[in-house]
């Protein structure tokens, strides 16, 4: 019979698969909502579109308060995942493709384990490293080289800044889902910014007339409720569940995926440099996240689980 461990770092995996999928249609929507829109409405709109559906998440549940604490490290969330990264984001989509966008996803999963490492007390052995590094590179290469995306650009330095944004909120929301629990973190964080995200979307607003046709809407949409709140609610939990280096090790796959969505609805150049480099990117996902962790490594229970697994954990240390 499998230990409750492998069973609970298979749940984390599970989770976490299932944001990446929502996740990797980000890029894609983000690019055609900002060819209408203004890129500050779209980062800030979608934010606030998000806060709105998890207050009312929140006040169904009656939800309790986080102290004073957890709220000063939802603000690192927050300053991550609901401002830092949609905004930068958006900004550079406005002139870079959605295949060169994907270069975020690339590099991310190295950066979230290292935030993770620095927050917890994972501690990946050396082989984790490398499969993670050489993923990282053979991402970066197809999806710069080989993607139709072109050579480095200005807007790297937004897509760069957007990566250390989304790693520092990853890493603080995952440990912080494990006491929250998954939802109500990602819930708490977008309403307690809310008041910063409106305020730009008014900016935003009153500065560029807002006329877009149903397409530009629907991208929207998606990056408001899928992108902004029901990803994460899966991201959040499967990172809380663990262990947390491993499971961002999923992120490799997200820039095949993109690249796959923007070859099938922007009708961009998927060539055979991508088609190989994506299958590299798997294989180095798939070896990162079965290497062996250290005992502090191990699943974790978080908010939601049942008393049962939770207790069979518990028994497996």
């Amino acid at each position: 019979m499998p230990s409750a461990s492998g069973s609970g770092s298979r749940r984390g995996l599970v989770w976490g698969g299932i944001g990446v999928l929502a996740f990797s249609f980000t890029v894609i929507f983000t690019r055609v909502a900002v060819v209408q829109l203004d890129p500050l409405f779209v980062g800030a709109g979608r934010a606030v579109v998000a806060a709105a559906i998890a207050a009312v998440a929140l006040a169904v549940t009656r939800s309790r308060m986080p102290s004073a604490r957890q709220a000063a490290r939802l603000a690192i969330v927050g300053g991550g995942v609901v401002l830092g990264f949609p905004l930068l984001t958006s900004f550079a989509l406005t002139s870079a493709p959605a295949s060169h966008g994907a270069v975020v996803i690339a590099v991310l999963p190295a950066a979230t384990a290292m935030a993770a490492v620095l927050r917890t007390r994972e501690r990946p052995g050396r082989a984790f490293w490398i499969a993670a590094a050489i993923g990282a590179v053979v991402a970066v290469v197809f999806a710069v080289g080989g993607s139709g995306g072109g050579g480095l650009r200005a807007t790297d330095l937004l897509l760069l800044g957007a990566v250390v944004a989304a790693a520092a909120g990853y890493a603080e929301g995952g440990v912080l889902s494990r006491e929250l629990g998954a939802w109500q973190t990602i819930s708490w964080a977008l309403v307690l910014a809310s008041p910063v995200m409106i305020g730009l979307t008014l900016v935003a607003a009153i500065r560029t007339p807002i006329d877009a046709d149903p397409t530009a809407w629907g991208s929207f949409a998606y990056l408001a409720v899928v992108s902004m709140f029901l990803g994460f609610v899966a991201w959040y939990r499967g990172l809380a569940i663990g262990p947390m280096a491993r499971v961002s090790q999923l992120q490799l796959a997200q820039p095949v995926l993109s690249l796959g969505w923007a070859a099938l609805v922007l009708g961009e150049p998927l060539t055979l440099a991508t088609v190989v480099g994506g299958f590299a990117v798997i294989a180095c996902a798939a070896i990162a996240v079965t290497i062996r962790q250290r005992s502090t490594g191990r699943a974790v229970p978080v908010p939601g689980e049942s008393m049962d697994a939770a207790a069979l954990t518990r028994s497996s240390r």
